[in-house]
């Protein structure tokens, strides 16, 4: 399983929102760059990075941080706001390995299948905010404001015969809130979609959550609070 330590960036600030809520905002302080190269010291292969700036307002996307971060030799998978084609051209010319596509992976699956055709599959996640309703999940889109109708599963059926390969799902309710991730959530996509590298995202708060991401089939785990809170450290979850 491969950890994605992740920072959140507001008008290059390291921050965290709680459940996706700019009005709900800890500012951490401190250099993205220093952040990044801290956890390429400490052994991290990949950075999440999620641009609350371009999420927010897609113009003010922070691709100058992007290239000064990628510099640092660590793997990078930004999104934040991507809405074309020319948005994913811009992150991986900035140097990131790969682009994350929310909403748009939800609303239009034929585009995002189009840019898996002309980026290739290694170079695009497709993440996917879900709510849980009475045990099933549910994308959540616009910012997390309006939850869709079409269960998660029927969206990933119009990716079955696609390039897919990444696909991050986080479960809204547990985001920032180093209550556990939702493993039973990982371990249905894992068992439903096995042709997928599922990244959970969303509520880790301990090294025993890592291990049971892992035993539920997880490909990848993003941690994010959990590390800014010293719930522990990246060297311990990496040897665990």
């Amino acid at each position: 399983m491969i950890l994605y330590p992740a920072i959140d960036v507001l008008d290059g600030r390291v921050v965290r929102l709680e459940k996706g809520d700019f009005n709900a905002v800890t500012d951490y302080g401190g250099d993205p760059v220093a952040v990044a190269q801290g956890y390429l010291d400490a052994g991290a292969d990949w950075l999440h990075m999620v641009d609350l700036s371009g999420a927010r307002d897609g113009a003010r996307r922070q691709g100058a941080l992007v290239e000064k971060i990628a510099r640092t030799g660590i793997r990078v998978q930004t999104g934040g706001g991507v809405r074309s084609e020319a948005d994913v051209a811009q992150i991986l010319d900035a140097g990131a390995e790969r682009a994350v596509v929310g909403s748009v992976a939800v609303t239009s699956p034929q585009t995002v299948i189009g840019w898996l055709n002309h980026f290739g599959a290694d170079r695009i996640t497709a993440a996917f905010d879900v709510r849980i309703v009475d045990g099933t999940p549910y994308p959540a889109v616009k910012g997390w404001t309006e939850t869709t109708p079409t269960p998660l599963g029927s969206v990933l059926e119009a990716y079955r015969r696609a390039e897919l390969t990444h696909a991050l799902v986080t479960d809204v309710g547990r985001d920032g809130m180093l209550e556990g991730p939702n493993t039973d959530l990982y371990r249905d996509l894992a068992t439903a979609r096995p042709d997928l590298r599922w990244q959970a995202s969303g509520g880790v708060s301990s090294l025993d959550d890592l291990k049971r991401l892992k035993a539920a089939g997880a490909a990848g785990a993003v941690i994010g609070k959990a590390l800014f809170e010293g719930r522990f450290t990246l060297q311990e979850a990496l040897s665990c």
